[in-house]
């Protein structure tokens, strides 16, 4: 006999769909729009579909199962609330992000108990991928990635008979230049050809360890695979021009890695299955328990789950229940009341940064609007200065008004390697300012080479009065101020100088400090405190 949901367990779905939908609103509006529509995760418009189709598939199974509320889910439900409200001050889509997957698989859990939850945990755990990684994380675990597919790019160039070499993410043709559209945000397939060698292990019926070196074998199979993308890119560039880069050659490369990652995937699970033959062992076979449960082993009922088992659905009306509503109301009580506005100090624009600065004088230079619309900071200046008895001496500064949901500061760490240039020596470096013995401030530094050119770098961020030198220094601060001060207003300062082979690595270093001991006073009239 078919089983159907209650009526009672559509109402209080409903119910929910609509506390979280309000809760949630602005964070998914900007998924959907934005995150979304980025050509990096435009894959995640088909995920829905994934997990509703495994839900689907299990929906049998998950009917027949008894559903015994369980008050163990609010150790989902409640860090879910508190990320909520993290993400919320800390202005990171993110954790909000992760706040709603909680918050749906705790409410899961808690009407239906840890048994039946389990039936559904694929499709749940699945549905992660919905959500990028924030950039900060996404270029730290495939940075290193990304240059080494570019090597092995300009390798098989080479290998073909062209002459070509690499500089960071830039492919120098001769004729031409590449660049790897990626620089600042990872191998763009990792993650959705990782998710796919997932889901073919979820249908690989073989052992445990034949499915991971399945999952796990995607990594390099992403490396190999952009780098023929690129061979192939540089390949017709000498007879198509910008069109091989771009448009229908573009987009068709990038099903073709799908396709050609498929078929050795494919093959992969054929090799496997010959060296270590297992009984019964196939691809796309039904799992007892995992399959859509049609002719599944299902659990025996105990005399005590009788009355339950009388109403299977979704949800009872229980003493969770009540909770959790009453948890989810106040979340959204206290969400509309709170001022979710920043007071961000008047800050004077760069514009008028002086271009005399000491003995130095300036110019400005401008940043490309390409560069500009990834970047998103609200100001910016960039000027080289220049003294008749030194080397010169570049500063740029980014500033942004808020760094809120969306917004945040781009590291040097990972986008000037993205330019061919190698961080040597990088490390924390204290100057000690002028006017007051104890006075310093610690500041990142590093020592860049690119062929037969070095030059040194500084850097640090300026977060409302602190001096800090890591992402995750900013984030935490960013909560907290955000919390004690509604600010998440900073900027990156980065000043540059080239180090000439006649010169010591220390007469940089004290260049620099020099330059920094005396622009500081003024970046701080220009940076709010």
């Amino acid at each position: 006999m078919p089983m159907t949901l209650s009526l009672r367990s559509v109402w209080y779905t409903v119910f929910y769909g609509a506390l979280l939908s309000i809760i949630y609103y602005s964070a998914y509006s900007w998924l959907m729009v934005h995150d979304w529509s980025r050509e990096d995760y435009n894959y995640s418009y088909l995920i829905p579909f994934v997990v509703l189709y495994l839900i689907w598939e299990k929906r049998n199974r998950w009917l027949r199962e008894a559903s015994i509320p369980s008050w163990s889910g609010f150790f989902m439900l409640l860090p879910g609330i508190l990320l909520f409200w993290v993400g919320e001050l800390a202005g990171e889509y993110f954790t909000i992000y992760i706040s709603s997957w909680l918050v749906v698989a705790g409410l899961i859990w808690v009407h239906t108990g840890w048994k039946k939850s389990k039936i559904m945990a694929f499709p749940i755990f699945l549905s992660l991928f919905i959500f990028p990684l924030p950039n900060f994380i996404n270029t730290k675990l495939t940075f290193s990635l990304k240059l080494i597919s570019s090597e092995i790019g300009i390798r098989m160039i080479q290998f073909l008979g062209m002459s070509a070499y690499r500089e960071g993410n830039i492919i120098d043709l001769g004729f031409t230049q590449l660049q790897v559209v990626d620089a600042c945000s990872g191998l763009r397939y990792l993650i959705p050809l990782f998710l796919m060698g997932i889901l073919i292990a979820y249908f690989y019926h073989a052992a445990l360890w034949k499915r991971i070196v399945i999952v796990f074998s995607t990594i390099p199979l992403t490396i190999i695979t952009n780098s023929l993308r690129i061979a192939f890119t540089a390949i017709l560039y000498q007879h198509m021009g910008p069109a091989a880069a771009e448009g229908f050659f573009h987009d068709f490369s990038g099903w073709a890695i799908f396709v050609v990652s498929l078929l050795v995937l494919l093959i992969e699970i054929w090799i496997l299955n010959k060296i270590i033959p297992r009984h019964g062992g196939s691809f796309i076979a039904k799992k007892s328990g995992i399959g859509s449960g049609d002719d599944g082993q299902f659990s025996d009922l105990k005399k005590n789950d009788a009355v339950e088992f009388k109403n299977r659905g979704l949800f009872h009306i229980k003493p969770q229940f009540l909770v959790a509503a009453a948890i989810l109301s106040a979340t959204l009580v206290m969400y509309s009341l709170a001022d979710h506005g920043e007071k961000t100090p008047v800050s004077k624009p760069f514009k008028s940064f002086p271009l005399v600065v000491g003995g130095w004088k300036g110019e400005n230079q401008f940043l490309d609007q390409k560069f500009i619309d990834v970047l998103e900071f609200s100001d910016y200046v960039s000027i080289n200065y220049a003294k008749s008895d030194s080397m010169p001496i570049n500063m740029y500064v980014a500033y942004y008004a808020s760094q809120k949901k969306g917004k945040s500061i781009h590291s040097p760490e990972t986008c000037l390697p993205g330019s061919g240039w190698v961080f040597r020596n990088s490390g924390k470096i204290t100057i000690p300012l002028s006017g007051n013995p104890s006075s310093s401030i610690t500041v990142t530094r590093a020592l860049m080479e690119k062929e037969s050119s070095r030059q040194l770098v500084y850097f640090w961020f300026s977060q409302r009065g602190r001096i800090l030198t890591n992402a995750y220094e900013m984030k935490f601060f960013n909560f907290w101020d955000a919390l004690i001060m509604k600010r998440t207003d900073g900027a990156l300062i980065r000043v540059i100088s080239p180090v000439v082979s006649s010169e010591k690595i220390e007469d940089a270093d004290t260049r620099l400090q020099s330059f920094i001991r005396e622009v500081l006073p003024l970046l701080n009239e220009f940076i709010p405190g």
